[in-house]
């Protein structure tokens, strides 16, 4: 029974790329000497618009990097991409990370951070600017990047937000 529950998994997992960010080690000081213990950060991605992250705590590392791609299955957002871009600036916060995200030209490229970059890249954004403000730590960083792809919005979708008729039926020349 667990064999084809681990196939199914992995046959729902292959249609993401899988990036795995860092493995933080962690130790504890017990009478017979140190424990350690193992937490990886992993980005989920299908370079289509989705993209998750998961971080996994555990005694292995190979048992951490399993936890946090379940996690990252778990947590999966829609980024909308733009001609290769995203629609509009934003600033994603985390404690006290905070992270800009501004779209870019074709041809530019994604000009980020590693954090940022593998994020954007495994969302299958491909023109984008980035600048890390406040602390670098690479799990807060991560988790500013998520937000700020969360508040993310298309001009179509805050014309349906603010109940205003689709961009055709409005007149060229604007109100008169």
């Amino acid at each position: 029974m667990t064999f084809n529950r681990r196939n199914d998994r992995e046959r729902e997992t292959s249609e993401f790329e899988e990036k795995m960010l860092f493995v933080n080690r962690t130790s504890k000081t017990y009478q017979g000497g140190r424990r350690f213990r193992f937490a990886a950060l992993v980005i989920l991605g299908d370079r289509n618009g989705r993209v998750g992250m998961g971080i996994g705590k555990a005694k292995e590392v190979p048992v951490a990097i399993e936890k946090a791609k379940a996690i990252a299955r778990k947590n999966m957002i829609t980024v909308p991409v733009e001609n290769g871009t995203i629609p509009h600036d934003i600033v994603g916060v985390n404690s006290t990370s905070r992270v800009l995200l501004k779209p870019a030209g074709p041809g530019t490229g994604v000009i980020a951070g590693t954090v940022p970059r593998s994020i954007a890249e495994l969302a299958g954004i491909t023109n984008m600017l980035s600048k890390e403000l406040g602390s670098r730590n690479r799990i807060n960083v991560a988790y500013a990047v998520f937000d700020g792809f969360k508040n993310l919005r298309t001009a179509k979708q805050v014309r349906a937000l603010r109940g205003e008729p689709a961009a055709a039926a409005q007149p060229a020349g604007g109100a008169q």
